[in-house]
């Protein structure tokens, strides 16, 4: 079974922890920096050389996806590059309910059962900023995101996002990036303040930046194929970022930039997938700058070609963002797992068939803020959006109680079961190649990872030299 999304670690563990920071503190030894941030410099060195070597971050707090990509690093041997959003998890629990302790803890104590090296771990925050209280005056939403850049840094995370691109209440809309880099360098000073806290000797955090950042969760509207980022765009980002560090005080922290933020041409919507063009990202991929050594950062890089993904590693958007379509995934195979239950379990009698996809559409029209106003039409295309919309905003409901326990009853139904050879045809194509190839049970569970592991082996495939 995954990990719970409410599981932290025992007070035991914690205060191990806990006494092992003092005792470090008070012993003022150097310590050596994390493996998981020295393979990603490693991994940013090399594809700045022209090498086609990249790393995906995951960027889901979703308890299925996670304990899939644990299990594709331990596969691959390789790092897992995981991130949590600012409306995922904060300081007051985010649509999670976590928060970045708790979240860290989790990812933590994961790691260990899955038999992956902490060490092998890089955790990451997307878009931290004021992002979900923007319905605030700047101030208070800017003191918010600053707390949370500090919650984050404290609780562990190596790689911060600093994302102050969407306006306020009251702000000019959309935000000059003048104002978007003085925000982004204020989050900046919260999150070096922080680190001053933590133990002698800790590795400080690496940050991403840029102006032209997606709106988190996906394309709003069916809208036009995304502009790509000019390099004159890029340049004068580059200018007015390290002019708003150093004004702000933090001038060290500008050279641990290591990702900025541009559009390659890629998104998608909730229909369409706007594939990557090579060509039309040539004039960026070629003006690569010389400092800070960074790598471009590649946000809804969902739903792309493994081929494109390829490309895009090549072209130096070394670090590829995926979040939406591993839940997707999920979603596909929890709603063909539900048929199966109905083909094999519909006539007998005294047997509770589970209600997955009935209660989960449920559970959206109870509390419709993370979908309506991301979704058009009538009723009948409502309905179908909440399900199969590739922007995915189900993915917010599967946490709801009443969704669980529907889930936990088709696993549960299903463990008694033979699952037919024509069932999973019919239904889980590429898993039935796998069961029938002898590389996977028929089973549930297994079913399941071996369906989101599909989606993570591209990107897994597409990082690797």
């Amino acid at each position: 079974m995954p990990w719970s999304p409410r599981l932290s670690i025992s007070d035991g563990l914690a205060n191990i922890l806990l006494n092992a920071a003092a005792n470090e503190r008070c012993a003022e030894m150097a310590m050596p920096e994390p493996f998981s941030l020295v393979q990603f410099r490693n991994i940013i060195e090399r594809n700045r050389r022209g090498e086609r070597v990249g790393t995906y971050a995951v960027c889901s707090a979703h308890p299925w996806v996670l304990d899939s990509a644990f299990r594709q690093a331990v596969h691959d041997d390789s790092l897992l590059h995981v991130e949590s959003t600012s409306s995922q998890v904060n300081q007051f629990g985010g649509y999670t309910g976590q928060t970045p302790r708790q979240f860290s803890e989790c990812i933590h104590a994961s790691a260990e059962r899955a038999g992956l090296d902490w060490e092998r771990v890089l955790l990451g925050g997307d878009h931290l900023g004021p992002y979900p209280w923007r319905g605030e005056a700047a101030a208070a939403a800017m003191e918010k995101g600053s707390e949370l850049v500090r919650r984050c840094v404290l609780a562990g995370y190596q790689k911060i996002h600093l994302d102050a691109s969407m306006a306020c209440a009251g702000d000019p809309n959309p935000l000059d990036p003048e104002t978007v880099a003085k925000r982004a360098a204020i989050l900046c000073s919260a999150a070096e303040q922080s680190f001053e806290q933590l133990p002698a000797g800790t590795t400080p955090p690496v940050y991403v930046i840029g102006t032209e950042v997606p709106v988190p969760g996906g394309e709003v509207g069916p809208g036009e194929p995304p502009a790509l980022t000019t390099t004159e765009a890029m340049e004068s980002t580059l200018e007015l970022f390290e002019r708003a560090f150093h004004e702000c005080g933090v001038s060290s922290a500008w050279e641990r930039v290591a990702g900025l933020v541009v559009q390659p041409g890629v998104e998608f919507g909730d229909n369409i997938v706007w594939d990557y063009d090579p060509e039309k990202a040539r004039g960026l991929s070629a003006a690569l700058p010389e400092r800070p050594a960074l790598v471009y950062e590649a946000h809804s890089t969902d739903y792309q070609h493994p081929g494109a993904l390829a490309r895009m590693v090549r072209d130096h958007f070394a670090i590829l963002k995926v979040g939406p379509a591993l839940t997707f995934a999920f979603r596909e195979a929890v709603f063909a797992l539900s048929a199966i239950e109905r083909e094999l379990l519909g006539g007998r009698r005294g047997t509770r068939l589970s209600r997955v996809p009935e209660e989960l559409d449920a559970a959206m029209l109870r509390n419709p803020v993370y979908w309506r106003p991301y979704y058009r039409g009538d009723e009948d295309e409502l309905r179908v959006a909440r399900a199969f919309s590739l922007s995915d905003r189900c993915r917010y409901y599967w946490m709801d109680p009443a969704v669980e326990k529907e889930l936990q009853q088709l696993l549960t139904n299903l463990a008694g079961c033979t699952l037919a050879f024509g069932l999973l045809s019919q239904y889980l194509s590429l898993e039935c190649e796998a069961v029938r190839d002898g590389k996977l049970q028929a089973e549930a569970g297994a079913l399941i990872h071996h369906h989101i592991r599909t989606v993570l082996d591209n990107y897994a495939a597409a990082c690797r030299p």
